[in-house]
């Protein structure tokens, strides 16, 4: 009856839409802006508003006391007005975002060895897994619904919304879009039911909402009916299809990267700026454009230089050995450039011959992430840089020896004296290797250009992986695109460290749990034992041997112990388990094109 009900909203919405669109041009054209508080805000914030009470209204039916069923119908409600409310948060309360609707995982914040928190999920993740998972939790439940019930109220009390712009609403859609893309339609928002589809579905019923409201604000009066025509058909499509069989491709691609281009052609309508800030550049029209992310936005203020020479400078002592004590070493002797900057190896050789500790990382795309290393040990590639120097198994020296040679070096000194206003010193010479490795990634892979219209050659079989990937085999709950990684959308701020349960070898007959505890080895918190960056899927087929430790040597062999729930999935002791230890369930047909689609994230240099 609910789901009736609510077709019959939609229908309506969008059948008074239609009537009220004819012509061509407005009458009137409410004036917006950039930087003042919204004409519309008062309507708006009632959407707003409507949705939070709804969503907490919902939220207090469920009580651990009531029957599955009654609680699950409550709990589909909450969770339909809460998407409805999902854009204003995301935009106006982030951080009550990342808590109303995180993963049901420890959160854990290591900001020095004596400034450690460790907090409990509170999030409709954990309510769903709680109330309908295989295990019922009636204690988590009950807390979680006490945190959420004064959390709710708490966020409406203390909003934002009221000081916004017009500007900021426009930014909010297109934050809105790129969430969907993201995560919304990979069953990262729904574990248990895979309810995103239908979620995704209360997003743009709030978009359409929200756009109803600034009908008058259009100048044209086609580009709203565009709009509307959009929503309409983006609708109907959630509506018609199921989690497993969604053409997640060709929704991004013909769908998706439309939005993002109507959220620009309303920029120019409304005469609005959105101003690249942070990580994503604002006025791109495709999810995996070149130019969709702002890459000074991941990097610290100023240390950004897009200069082809200085990019050449870092390149030149990038492969020069006589940086390292004793010349024996250079970046390059472990990131090799054929092999998307990883060496083939399971583990590299140190400066003495013995094997290192871990597998040789691409340093592709390396610059869309925010820690590096696989235990996240630096934040900034200036940092990682460092670590290599003074590691006494690698460079074994310090940047200012490093400055020291490369000042004793005439060849050196007139290049820097041309590029840097103060010329050789260790903060200039680590910039231009970093500006150098931020240059590694062209985002020109076969699919890349397919899903930018610039190729048509992706064929079925890939297609079907890419599908997987996003949908029924979970990988995109990690590997977030466009990057692939563990970078989190929307606002691609913070980098995931996961525990897969990883193997020592790839006998997983007679699996036996990698003895490396990772993460767990920089501040010794039980809770991370055998915590790692997620890295890139990118140039996957490049960079063999796989995993942290080099166990796995074929993409065969990776998509095997992800398809048997990993560690835990195999019957291993794996406390803090990151990876659902359920298996997958793919078959050897989907296995094999998943791993069509991965090699199809191969650059075209390669």
């Amino acid at each position: 009856m609910h789901k009736i009900i609510s077709h019959l909203k939609v229908a309506f919405l969008l059948g008074s839409l239609f009537c009220s669109c004819s012509g061509n041009k407005r009458e009137t054209k409410v004036k917006l802006s950039d930087k003042e508080k919204s004409v519309f805000i008062d309507d708006l914030s009632q959407i707003y508003f409507t949705a939070l009470d709804s969503c907490s209204f919902y939220l207090k039916k469920m009580d651990t006391s009531r029957t599955l069923a009654d609680n699950k119908i409550a709990f589909l409600k909450s969770r339909e007005w809460y998407k409805k409310a999902e854009p204003f948060i995301i935009a106006f309360d982030y951080q009550n975002y990342k808590t109303l609707n995180g993963p049901n995982l420890l959160k854990i914040e290591e900001e020095a060895p004596n400034d450690i928190r460790i907090q409990k999920p509170a999030s409709f993740q954990v309510i769903e897994e709680a109330l309908l998972g295989d295990e019922p939790d009636t204690k988590s439940l009950h807390r979680t619904l006490t945190f959420m019930n004064a959390r709710l109220p708490f966020i409406k009390v203390n909003n934002m919304i009221s000081r916004q712009s017009d500007r900021h609403f426009l930014k909010m859609i297109r934050d809105q879009i790129i969430t969907i893309a993201t995560k919304g339609i990979t069953g990262f928002d729904s574990p248990v039911l895979l309810n995103s589809l239908k979620e995704a579905s209360y997003n743009y019923q709030s978009i359409l909402e929200i756009l109803i409201v600034y009908k008058q604000a259009f100048a044209d009066s086609n580009l709203y009916n565009e709009w509307i025509n959009e929503l309409k058909s983006t609708l109907t499509i959630l509506e018609e299809n199921n989690f497993d069989d969604f053409n997640r491709y060709d929704f991004i691609k013909n769908h998706i990267n439309k939005q993002l281009n109507l959220v620009n052609e309303t920029a120019k309508d409304w005469q609005i700026e959105l101003k690249a800030r942070y990580h994503l550049n604002p006025k791109s029209v495709n999810l995996f454009g070149q130019d969709f992310f702002n890459l000074a936005g991941f990097s610290s203020k100023g240390v950004y230089k897009n200069s082809d020479s200085i990019i050449t400078l870092g390149k030149r002592i990038f492969n020069d050995k006589s940086l390292s004590k004793d010349n024996l070493m250079s970046c390059a002797s472990c990131h090799v450039s054929d092999k998307a900057f990883t060496d083939g190896l399971k583990v590299p050789n140190s400066n003495s011959g013995k094997p290192l500790l871990r597998n040789t990382p691409t340093l592709m795309y390396t610059a869309y992430q925010k820690a590096f290393f696989y235990d996240g040990i630096a934040f900034t590639l200036e940092g990682q840089i460092k670590h290599v120097v003074e590691n006494t198994q690698e460079f074994h020296t310090d940047l200012f020896t490093i400055e020291k040679n490369i000042a004793s070096d005439s060849s050196y000194v007139k290049v820097f004296n041309k590029l840097y206003s103060n010329g050789v010193t260790n903060q200039n010479i680590t910039n231009a290797i970093a500006n150098y490795e931020r240059s590694l990634g062209s985002f020109n892979s076969k699919f890349d250009l397919n899903m930018r219209g610039e190729a048509s050659d992706l064929n079925d079989e890939e297609t079907l992986g890419f599908n997987l990937f996003m949908g029924k085999a979970a990988c995109a709950t990690c590997h977030f695109p466009p990057t692939f990684n563990g970078t989190v959308p929307p606002k691609f701020d913070e980098t995931e460290l996961e525990n897969l349960g990883m193997t020592k070898t790839s006998d997983f007959n007679n699996p036996e749990l990698d003895d490396d505890l990772g993460r767990y080895n920089l501040y010794n918190i039980e809770e991370r034992k055998g915590f790692f960056k997620t890295s890139t899927v990118r140039n996957i087929e490049l960079t063999a041997p796989y995993m942290h430790n080099g166990a796995l040597e074929t993409l065969e062999q990776v998509l095997d112990f992800y398809n048997k729930g990993g560690g835990q999935g195999m019957g291993l002791d794996v406390p803090h388990q990151t990876l659902p230890p359920d298996a997958l369930d793919l078959k050897a047909h989907e296995i094999k094109a998943i791993i069509a689609f991965m090699k199809t994230l191969t650059d075209q240099s390669y």
